[in-house]
């Protein structure tokens, strides 16, 4: 049985690779600190014989006993509320922990995959975004911790790759949505549902035309697994290239949640993407990859599964204290 190695496995994205590795026959070992990931999420696989956990920062040394054949790097915070809040800690587990299971990947002569992102572009001026786009963006915002620990990720994994023969590759995931995303992350596509679901007006920052583009949970994990298989070691951009202003999500969030809130508007954050659209012709090409599910049909499934949510769920505030990490 084929062994992979999923860092930060109690988050979002992390559960869901953990669901699709434990269904395509890997034994895996899942890692996370737990610093913004829920056990939640993973608790359904822990009686399986082929899933392990480890209570660990990647940002400290990585030890896995044994042979290991693949390596998923998605231990990160993702979203503005949680990077703003713990910056150093954002920029170590991009530094540090990328560092750290480079390095074990070079001993265990695995393969490895590390999650970049879109925000590698920054407020870009080119539209859509290219690979070969390097970016627009301030090193020294209040956005930078998150964008510029991504840039360096990427800049050593490539040097591991060059100077190591280490087998990588690098994804750079767009905005992304679907089942267990965080109610209250800061994110607009749970952030427009929650308002929605506590008959709350939608906020949307800055004139509501900024655009981005929304990808189902589902395709994102299908590109991420054809990738990783692949022979192709460059960035390639996986997300989905329907854009839609921020305003008329929120128009279209109420529709889909037949209530009947206003949309109200606030000033836009520092450094906050005017566009954000994926060129995904390279994943077309190398990976014969692209989405499958429609926004009407994924937003569907995203909001069965945050009605789900018990009322407490619903009304809690992220108020995590992230006093005990450095």
């Amino acid at each position: 049985m084929k062994k992979i190695l999923i860092t930060g496995a109690a988050g979002f994205l992390g559960s869901h690779l953990c669901d699709r590795f434990i269904n395509e026959g890997y034994h895996v070992i899942a890692m996370d600190n737990l610093i913004t990931g829920d056990m939640k999420n993973i608790e359904h696989l822990f009686a399986l014989k082929n899933f392990e956990f480890y209570h660990h920062d990647v940002s400290k040394f990585v030890h896995i006993p044994g042979n290991l054949d693949y390596i998923l790097h998605f231990a990160s915070p993702a979203s503005p509320i949680d990077y703003l809040k713990i910056p150093i800690q954002t920029l170590k587990v991009g530094s540090l922990g990328t560092h750290n299971l480079l390095g074990l990947a070079k001993e265990k002569k695995s393969r490895i995959l590390i999650a970049s992102t879109s925000e590698v572009y920054g407020d870009p001026l080119v539209h859509p975004q290219t690979e070969d786009y390097y970016g627009n963006v301030n090193t020294i915002g209040p956005r930078g911790v998150y964008d510029e620990a991504k840039r360096f990720q990427e800049s050593i994994t490539m040097a591991y790759h060059t100077y190591h023969k280490v087998e990588t590759r690098i994804v750079r995931i767009f905005n992304t949505y679907g089942p267990r995303m965080r109610l209250n992350d800061g994110r607009v596509v749970p952030a427009f549902i929650g308002q929605a679901l506590r008959g709350e007006d939608l906020t949307v920052f800055g004139d509501g035309l900024q655009t981005r583009s929304f990808c189902y949970v589902d395709d994102l994990i299908e590109g991420i697994y054809r990738l990783l298989f692949s022979e192709y070691v460059y960035p390639i951009n996986i997300g989905n290239p329907n854009e839609i202003t921020i305003k008329d999500f929120a128009e279209e969030i109420i529709k889909l949640t037949g209530t009947d809130q206003k949309v109200i508007y606030k000033p836009l954050p520092v450094n906050d993407p005017l566009q954000r659209q994926p060129d995904i012709t390279r994943a077309r090409e190398i990976l014969k990859w692209q989405p499958q599910i429609n926004r009407s049909e994924g937003m569907k499934q995203t909001l069965q599964y945050f009605r789900s949510l018990s009322e407490e769920d619903l009304y809690k505030s992220e108020h995590k204290d992230f006093s005990s990490f450095s």
